[in-house]
């Protein structure tokens, strides 16, 4: 495996790169998090009348709105604000040192999402959807496009913040203290398939989808590992999230920016199970397609 260029991401971290300044920074960035999401909600419920609450707070928690979707993207702006502010201080590490050389990485995602483009208009017209699973239109395509300036840079802003904890700090800590790639691999992806963990909307499919988000996980590590720069890891998950959220999301779970559902939600065993193999393919042809890009 080719991972010199990791050394990128890793070099600013051996400095610091002690577990236990890992896990304050881990810390610090979860205690600030969750008190900048603690005052929005707060001067968010400002402007919300009192009998109205419950309702915005219920459809904000499952995402069957655009605004309510919007919000919760939007949000991971206080993800990235709390980590800046955790590395900084704990790590004396900039924000950028995260992403690796900002021109390298722009050029990388836009080649890879370009290769990835092509590679989901290739599999919507080839690949045919599991019998009963063929997605129904949900929004009128004026609103989405409507809707579609303020999504793409929301959509943008969730997987940027996700790729920063995951491949940006967590792996290049990790792999500045531990030799071996199976561990600073591994750690993170685990980690991240288990963020994605909801029983509740989920049901007994719950760990298929922490599979999956592991799977996932892995992918983007070995991208970033082979790039240097998070920005193929970026354009991974982000044309995953275009079409997960706002092309075809599944009924009732954050569908409300998408312009089409499938006819089943997160904890339909049977349809879960069914979709499972296009999606993981999907994944693995998304891996590879990335890498050729990258080859180019």
């Amino acid at each position: 495996m080719r991972y010199e260029a990791h050394e990128t991401l890793v070099a600013p971290a051996r400095s610091s790169s002690e577990p236990v300044r890992l896990m304050a920074g881990l810390s610090l960035t979860l205690l600030l998090f969750f008190l900048f999401t603690y005052v929005f909600s707060f001067v968010l419920g400002a402007f919300v009348a009192p009998p109205a609450r419950e309702g915005f707070n219920e459809t904000l928690e499952v995402g069957t709105t655009p605004v309510s979707v919007l919000i919760n993207l939007y949000l991971f702006i206080l993800i990235v604000v709390a980590l800046g502010i955790a590395v900084r201080q704990v790590h004396a590490r900039s924000l950028a040192s995260l992403v690796g050389p900002i021109p390298r990485a722009m050029a990388q995602f836009r080649r890879v999402c370009l290769y990835l483009l092509g590679l989901h208009l290739a599999i919507s017209v080839l690949v045919p959807s599991p019998p009963g699973l063929v997605p129904q239109l949900h929004l009128a395509p004026v609103i989405w496009l409507a809707y579609l300036p303020l999504a793409l840079p929301a959509v943008l802003i969730q997987t940027s913040a996700e790729e920063l904890v995951f491949r940006g700090y967590l792996q290049s800590q990790l792999a500045a203290y531990f030799k071996k790639p199976l561990i600073w691999l591994l750690v993170p992806s685990v980690l991240f398939g288990l963020l994605h963990h909801d029983s509740l909307m989920q049901g007994d499919n719950a760990w298929l989808v922490v599979g999956w988000a592991v799977a996932f996980g892995v992918a983007a590590a070995d991208l970033t590992a082979r790039s240097g720069t998070l920005g193929p890891a970026i354009a991974l998950h982000f044309m995953n999230n275009v079409v997960a959220i706002l092309l075809a999301a599944p009924q009732d779970n954050f569908d409300g920016l998408a312009l089409f559902t499938f006819p089943f939600g997160l904890n339909d065993a049977s349809a879960l199970w069914a979709w499972a193999p296009v999606d993981l393919m999907t994944l693995f042809c998304g891996w590879l397609t990335a890498r050729l890009a990258l080859r180019r």
